[in-house]
């Protein structure tokens, strides 16, 4: 099914036939195959909501850099054409970072909510990070000037660029289309960490200890910050917990949404 906002398309399924919304939100990279066996076994009680956000999975780009102000905004306006009052939410990841803005932005409009290796908070600096930052920007500052161009053409300067993002980018930002590549940065500079006391519903965070990308550091402040939250932490997984241990993450969320 599709859902169309300010000419962004957006491609979502749609489960189960009783029970009270559940908003699924995957993440960066990811679709809403990401949640299948999640929409499985929660159909029987819940009407799922799986999408794929714009930019990802079947849905069309957005028509500008977005920052998860725009994402946030885009749900809010598909939940609200679906007539969808209150909804629960399971978010990872990038989708994490949707969900916290939603819930502080709109407290009525959310239920229960489950963030598992959730984003949002700035990561931790270190020396080393900090120096191949700044050789990234010196190096692409070059890149971009007026005289490589002069020197290397349009299209070696252009292949110098690109070899400057596979050398020094993460994996997300390697693997993105250059289109989406100042969304990817927007919505990464973000930080969401005054909207986590905001957040009126019933919080319920999961995380893998070993989680490389959104570490635990993270989950327990959220724990801290939030007002009504608990933290559950499994040792031996990464930042996919919730399919890990899935059998484990399936009784924790039933129980929890109830």
């Amino acid at each position: 099914m599709e859902f169309v906002s300010r000419g962004v398309r957006m491609y979502y399924e749609v489960s189960g036939e009783a029970g009270e919304p559940l908003l699924l939100l995957h993440g960066w990279g990811g679709k809403a195959e990401s949640f299948l066996p999640v929409a499985r076994d929660f159909k029987r009680t819940h009407v799922v909501y799986a999408v794929d956000f714009p930019g990802h999975g079947k849905s069309s780009e957005p028509d500008a850099p977005w920052s998860v102000t725009e994402y946030m905004e885009f749900i809010h306006a598909f939940l609200r054409e679906k007539g969808i009052k209150r909804t629960d939410i399971i978010a990872h990841s990038f989708g994490g970072r949707v969900a916290i803005l939603l819930a502080a932005t709109y407290p009525g409009l959310v239920g229960k909510m489950v963030l598992t290796g959730a984003a949002g908070l700035p990561p931790k600096k270190t020396g080393k990070k900090t120096v191949k930052s700044r050789v990234y920007r010196l190096l692409r500052g070059v890149a971009l000037s007026g005289a490589a161009r002069a020197v290397l053409g349009e299209e070696r300067t252009a292949l110098w660029q690109e070899a400057l993002v596979q050398r020094f980018g993460s994996r997300d930002y390697r693997a993105l289309a250059p289109s989406m590549r100042q969304t990817f940065n927007r919505v990464i500079a973000q930080d969401l960490t005054d909207c986590l006391p905001k957040i009126k519903a019933p919080t319920l965070l999961i995380w893998g200890e070993d989680d490389a990308e959104t570490p635990l550091w993270m989950g327990k402040l959220m724990e801290e910050r939030i007002p009504d939250a608990g933290l559950v932490s499994w040792p031996g997984c990464g930042h996919f917990a919730y399919l890990d241990r899935y059998g484990d993450f399936r009784v924790v969320v039933e129980r929890f949404l109830g």
